[in-house]
């Protein structure tokens, strides 16, 4: 590693010489604090469904398929803005860190931009979710919540694109500082706007719209008043707000395909949620109780996965890629480990783990809590199956992401979810048949996505590819 790499990093980050590079120690250090940001987001997700189930059940099972048609549309915007990470990252390993603040802010520029369209999506809403053909109350429901988290949109995007400064140079404990702040401001108006607490309205799922937006603004001002702080300004060029047009076209050149990815995931995971719950209310809130059960196997791993996008970038950066390829094998390594002691709880106490979610006896929702109970455990198996091939699809996936690769990513997601999935759920649906077999489906596709992304690694080709342009010979 350069003089003028080793000065680009800051003193506590785990790709400064004093970790070893490459091993478990620097990839562990990295992911650590990103793992827990990912679990305040799964904590900010969860509180969310507990206090609407709470309030009562249709709001929990509504604000599902809510979620994941915002996610559908919002996973483009955020995937795109936070692949500012992986310029930010061969940057930094290059010794470039004036070209670290400029690509920051073309993230910045597309965010402020995406998340003003957002509002258009406001139109719509009632007829796509009527197309879904849910029970007419759960449309309304839907539909209001939906709307109150467009107001989201801008403020998750800056959070994207501002903390890829910080998770890029390998400053992991900022963006966990941020998303702790958003995560807490959330969940207090939740209590506060839910339930009508403290002089306020009770909103209902209306009230948790509104808290997730003001969470996510109180993280982006906040991102950004440590963005703009004076020694980035000198070191980075965090002022440098102007636009560059051959910047411009890279970022979407690369990052857009990888926001592609995430779109088409995030579709094909909605029209799995919509076409489940054509089956009857009690299977779609149970697949909403599971997908929501799921977020403690998952995000925590998209944690690992963004540490090692982050370590491929910076090795490539630093022409290392054999560095990159062994940080990427020890952390699927890890994140195989954590897979694994998540699935057993899946598969062994699911009634321990949906037991908060438990309505009050004698109220409505506790009479229908039955028919939900009796159908989670048995997903939660088809979850504890595929959290395993998830953890080759986080890894893999991630690491070529950190290259430059995102185009295969996203051919690939789009080749095999409509025929390992959304098709056969949607017949599964369409001539009867159950809950289990359209999840047994859903297992599938993972685990066959799984096999493509660790052949593809295993070619090597991501190993020449690069993001950032060359840097220009000093004469």
């Amino acid at each position: 590693m350069g003089q003028a790499t080793i000065d680009a990093l800051p003193a506590d980050s785990p790709s400064h010489p004093r970790y070893h590079p490459g091993g478990s120690r620097e990839i562990l250090a990295l992911a650590g604090p990103l793992i827990l940001a990912n679990s305040f987001t799964t904590i900010q997700f969860t509180v969310d469904r507990l206090f609407l189930s709470w309030y009562h059940p249709d709001a929990m099972g509504a604000s599902m398929p809510a979620a994941m048609v915002f996610w559908f549309v919002f996973a483009f915007v955020q995937g795109t803005a936070g692949y500012v990470s992986t310029f930010v990252a061969q940057y930094t390993g290059a010794g470039r860190p004036n070209r670290v603040g400029p690509a920051v802010w073309h993230g910045i520029h597309f965010s402020l931009i995406a998340g003003s369209l957002f509002w258009l999506l406001w139109f719509p809403a009632p007829a796509l979710f009527a197309w879904a053909g849910h029970e007419p109350h759960m449309q309304v429901l839907e539909t209001t919540y939906f709307r109150t988290l467009c107001a989201a949109a801008m403020p998750m995007a800056i959070i994207a694109a501002v903390s890829s400064f910080f998770s890029g140079r390998g400053d992991s404990w900022t963006v966990l500082g941020i998303n702790a702040i958003g995560t807490v401001v959330n969940i207090g108006l939740d209590y506060v706007l839910i339930f009508g607490h403290f002089g306020f309205p009770e909103l209902g799922i209306v009230g948790a719209g509104w808290a997730t937006a003001a969470g996510a603004w109180a993280s982006a001002l906040l991102a950004l008043g440590l963005f703009l702080r004076r020694r980035y300004r000198e070191q980075y060029d965090s002022m440098n707000w102007r636009p560059e047009r051959e910047l411009s076209v890279r970022l979407l050149k690369f990052g857009s395909p990888a926001g592609l990815q995430w779109a088409l995931d995030a579709i094909s995971f909605t029209l799995f949620t919509v076409f489940v719950g054509q089956l009857g209310k009690a299977e779609q809130n149970a697949t909403s109780l599971t997908f929501t059960l799921n977020l403690f196997g998952f995000l925590p791993m998209m944690g690992m996965g963004q540490a090692i996008a982050i370590l491929v970038g910076q090795r490539l950066g630093e022409n290392r890629p054999e560095l990159a390829e062994r940080s990427t094998i020890l952390g699927m390594r890890w994140t195989l480990a954590y897979s694994c002691l998540v699935a057993a709880c899946y598969f062994f106490i699911p009634e321990l783990l949906m037991k908060p979610f438990e309505p009050d006896p004698g109220t409505e929702q506790a009479r229908e809590w039955p028919a939900v109970a009796a159908i989670v455990p048995t997903l939660l198996m088809c979850v504890a199956i595929y959290s395993i091939a998830d953890t080759l699809n986080v890894t893999y996936s991630f690491a070529l992401r950190g290259a430059g690769d995102t185009r295969f990513v996203t051919i690939l997601t789009f080749c095999l979810a409509w025929p390992c999935m959304i098709v056969p759920t949607f017949l599964v649906v369409r001539y009867g048949g159950s809950v289990y077999v359209a999840w047994g489906f859903a297992t599938f596709y993972i685990a066959v996505m799984a096999s493509c992304f660790w052949w593809r690694f295993n070619t090597g080709k991501w190993k020449s590819m690069r993001v950032i342009e060359q840097a220009t010979p000093v004469t």
